[in-house]
């Protein structure tokens, strides 16, 4: 077996400097992405190497998910305060046998961030009730550790990151690519803060087209994208089901076939049944954090898109241009509101910054009070939006006003504090931390260079 470890962080790297002695990748990008990766704006790879290949989430143990949380403070509260592991679990899956098992709404249950079905995941939550309760709780492939009472739940986004713990099968034997790979992403700094596939669907990528079918208006079109169009690689049951509706338009027949697994899709088809065109009706039949998704999907396309645009013209991601809008990055958190504009009167000092991993260069999260940046980025992004044929107004949903998004800014590079890598035959395992909000299979994808589906 060949190792790799980085040593420890000093103290000034603990405290943000990232940056090693070259600002940029050493060669521009030479393998092209795979066309459903391209479809969801991720354009080009960052490194230059041929990549490993491989598959991760292979078995559950094999994507290991742990929360750096920020704790509440102990107290005689309400809340019990618990370690969560599960095996298996998709987070609003767990959150329904956590509220079966307690008696509680699962809006009462307090957690930080969603986490994968197919990992083993380790996370910080909050319950409403009494210790003995939680504590007795016997949920197949959960492991529940009370910490402490608190007067304080756990809320979404009170975390620093999440580190991660990956098995890579099946790769190519090629060390070398792992180590420039390691190499090439250390002395950046970093890695694109793309979006990864599982915003979009990996089996089927299509939120961000239902998303953007809505801000257009064209409900008709949203709910076909959803309950209809069949992709080749789905499952076979799914694609004929899908590919009737499509065909026939006939939901009292398609309800008939339609696979019973795919609650939500039915659920809009049974309201098709009965109110044949009312596609708004059936898009409200969905779960309201659902429906904001699509939007918050079709957002993530246009940040990608506008972030390969940058790379392929050779813009760095982790150095300030005139005209970038910077995030200062004082809680860990990579999206904001507010941000300072790059001028030649400031961009040294904002440099130094960017070294010392205190802010970093932003993309747009196009909404209807979208901030654009100036110079080359502000054209980049404005040319995105021409291209999409969107408009920042379009992003105000009259009809669902919940679905309307203000827009903000995200860093465009996903600063990499420590990453640890061990090769044996056939296998790769790798152990990092990001940020929240920073996608792993962003960064698997620099190692592996593979199809959308092997992530």
């Amino acid at each position: 077996m060949i190792e790799h470890r980085k040593e420890e962080l000093t103290e000034e790297n603990q405290m943000g400097s990232y940056l090693g002695p070259h600002p940029r990748p050493p060669h521009p990008p030479r393998k092209v992405p795979p066309l459903k990766e391209r479809e969801i704006g991720m354009e080009v790879f960052f490194t230059s190497t041929p990549g490993v290949g491989g598959r991760i989430k292979v078995y559950p143990e094999d994507f290991v998910v742990e929360e750096i949380p920020r704790l509440p403070p102990p107290g005689d509260g309400k809340y019990v305060i618990a370690r969560v592991e599960s095996r298996g679990w998709e987070t609003n899956a767990l959150l329904k046998k956590f509220s079966a098992a307690l008696s509680i709404p699962v809006g009462a249950i307090g957690f930080a961030g969603m986490k994968d079905k197919r990992a083993v995941t380790r996370q910080i939550m909050s319950f409403p009730c009494s210790i003995e309760n939680v504590s007795g709780m016997n949920i197949r492939n959960v492991r529940v550790e009370v910490m402490y009472r608190s007067y304080s739940p756990i809320f979404r986004g009170n975390l620093e990151g999440n580190r991660f713990e990956v098995v890579v099968r099946d790769i190519a034997d090629d060390i070398e690519s792992v180590r420039k790979t390691a190499e090439e992403i250390e002395n950046a700094g970093g890695f694109p803060n793309f979006f990864g596939v599982q915003r979009f669907g990996v089996v089927r990528p299509i939120t961000h087209l239902v998303g953007k079918h809505i801000l257009r208006g064209d409900m008709k079109k949203a709910v076909m994208t959803y309950i209809g169009n069949p992709i080749k690689g789905e499952d076979g049951e799914d694609y004929r089901a899908r590919k009737f509706i499509e065909e026939s338009m006939d939901f009292e027949e398609g309800l008939k076939i339609y696979p019973r697994r795919l609650v939500f899709e039915r659920q809009m088809i049974e309201h098709l049944s009965k109110k044949k065109e009312d596609w708004q009706g059936a898009l409200k039949k969905l779960p309201r954090n659902l429906s904001v998704m699509f939007v918050h999907a079709y957002q993530s396309y246009i940040f990608n898109r506008v972030l390969s645009m940058r790379l392929k013209m050779g813009i760095p991601v982790n150095e300030a241009i005139e005209g970038d809008i910077v995030i200062t990055f004082e809680n860990g958190d990579v999206q904001s509101r507010k941000g300072i504009k790059v001028k030649k009167s400031n961009i040294e000092k904002i440099n130094r910054q960017i070294r010392k991993g205190n802010c970093f260069p932003s993309g747009i999260i196009a909404g209807y009070d979208s901030n654009f940046a100036d110079g080359k980025m502000g054209e980049i992004e404005r040319k995105v939006m021409e291209e999409e044929g969107i408009n920042p107004e379009d992003f105000l949903v009259h009809d669902i006003p919940f679905l309307s998004s203000k827009g903000m800014r995200r860093i465009i590079i996903s600063p990499l504090k420590r990453i640890n890598w061990s090769m044996e035959k056939g296998m790769l395992k790798l152990s990092f931390s990001l940020s929240k909000g920073c996608y792993a299979t962003s960064l698997l994808r620099e190692f592996m260079k593979g199809d959308i589906k092997n992530y």
